[in-house]
């Protein structure tokens, strides 16, 4: 059986939590700040577990993790 490769861009964003849910960066923190007031950068400051269902899509591109 062949081995099944891993999305490089999927390795490259998300981790896996000792519990196998799926931790990622929170978006919009990149540029346009100055809109944004501070409770919004504030809060979406770290990471956030995904939800179920984008998860299991991630676990797809990520055969190994």
């Amino acid at each position: 059986m062949p081995k099944l490769k891993t999305k490089s861009g999927a390795k490259k964003r998300f981790k896996f939590t000792a519990t196998g849910k799926v931790k990622a960066g929170v978006a919009g923190k990149r540029h346009r700040l100055i809109s944004h007031n501070s409770k919004y950068i504030r809060q979406n400051r770290g990471t956030e577990t995904m939800s179920d269902a984008d998860a299991k899509k991630i676990k797809s591109y990520m055969p190994y993790a």
